[in-house]
């Protein structure tokens, strides 16, 4: 298939992105250490969120917040705070990976969110907006990869209309144990039915008095 009037993008910029439930900011250590120590490393932090990442968790505040500086450093991964809007208190993060402009492709990864906001609008707007710029911005393809072991992942990436598409055999080795990992992604041509979905699901009328939600955004993306 020749791409007669396609042109590379832009590698993603370290602006902010705005959504009704949330606000993604570049990472800022000195902005964002406290909230995420609390966040990620507090007393009620989610005791899995750091089974699968390739680092952490972090016994010591120091450790954490060196880590912090490093990767608000680089330009790929390129990392974002989720904010809360309101309160402006970073409530987790997520990055840009395996940029690769002349390809366009990008990946969406290293997420993790505290426990608050798991399960919740915020979370799913949190993908809907990196989504969303990767694609106005030209790329072809948005990948989401995890460890197959890990089934919160492969669930959220089912979920949020990601395809698989296989399985890399001993791919890595993270802390010591074997990576399988698995491969998803979702296309330009497939975004737009995917970016309908995922407006009509955080539309607010989707969500009764208790904030349960009416549809599912696998209903929404079939209807």
């Amino acid at each position: 298939m020749t791409l007669l009037d396609w042109q590379p993008p832009a590698a993603p910029a370290p602006e902010p992105l705005a959504g009704r439930y949330v606000r993604l900011e570049p990472l800022d250590p000195a902005r964002h250490g406290d909230d995420l120590w609390q966040a990620l490393q507090g007393p009620d932090a989610d005791p899995l969120l750091w089974d699968y990442l390739p680092y952490g968790p972090f016994p010591e505040r120091a450790d954490f917040d060196a880590w912090l500086a490093t990767q608000a450093a680089q330009r790929d991964p390129l990392f974002f705070s989720v904010t809360d809007p309101a309160s402006g208190r970073a409530r987790g993060f997520l990055a840009y990976l395996s940029i690769e402009p002349a390809h366009g492709s990008i990946e969406i990864g290293h997420i993790a969110f505290g426990h608050g906001m798991q399960r919740s609008p915020a979370s799913t707007e949190a993908v809907y907006l990196m989504a969303a710029r990767a694609f106005e911005r030209g790329y072809r393809r948005l990948e989401w990869k995890c460890n197959s072991l890990n089934q919160r992942s492969w669930r959220a990436a089912e979920r949020l209309g990601f395809v698989q598409e296989g399985l890399f055999r001993q791919h890595r080795v993270v802390k010591g144990r074997n990576r399988d990992t698995a491969w998803f992604a979702v296309m330009d041509h497939e975004w737009p039915g995917r970016r309908a979905a995922f407006e009509r699901w955080l539309d607010p009328a989707n969500f009764d008095a208790d904030g349960q939600q009416r549809q599912r955004l696998e209903a929404l993306r079939e209807a």
